[in-house]
């Protein structure tokens, strides 16, 4: 299975963390979308898109990378990492347009320091932290145990973890 992940991660690195995590233990392929502006998605079995939430949407430049990259029926799972709350709808609407299939979502607190929460010093300080970041290796696993066993079949496999509600 060859796996691709598109992420930005430009304040704290929260999203870094998390993914970089993830590759630890697995074979994917990192795309960094504030780099990279085009590149051949068509043969990744599954593709990650990865974001902080910036002014309550997925960075610019993977939504920006999603529009212009992404093929038609392929797989994708979406990474989160948050101060405010988990926020999906920018990304969301660009994979509905290029009519491909969301087979799960992570989300988790991470360190923000923008706008307003920079007048209190920060929200989600710590975040993400070990249970956040085994709750993502876990999310992902059960992501490529699904694919390579042929569960994931269009929309019918759905996988949501909320790195905040895992014990």
């Amino acid at each position: 299975m060859k796996t691709a992940i598109v992420y930005a991660s430009v304040h704290h690195g929260n999203t870094k963390k998390i993914i970089d995590e993830i590759v630890k233990t697995n074979d994917v392929e990192l795309i960094d979308a504030t780099q990279t502006v085009e590149k051949d998605l068509s043969e990744y079995d599954l593709i990650g898109f990865a974001s902080g939430v910036y002014g309550g949407k997925f960075h610019q430049s993977v939504l920006k990378f999603a529009s212009v990259n992404l093929t038609d029926n392929k797989n994708v799972f979406l990474i989160c990492t948050y101060g405010g709350r988990p926020v999906f709808k920018s990304i969301e609407q660009v994979i509905a347009y290029k009519h491909d299939n969301i087979v799960g979502r992570f989300s988790c607190k991470g360190f923000d320091t923008f706008g307003p929460f920079k007048l209190i010093g920060g929200v989600s300080k710590g975040h993400p932290d070990e249970k956040d970041l085994a709750a993502a290796v876990e999310f992902y696993n059960g992501l490529a145990e699904q694919h390579i066993t042929g569960i994931i079949n269009g929309k019918a496999a759905m996988m949501i973890l909320d790195g905040d509600n895992v014990k």
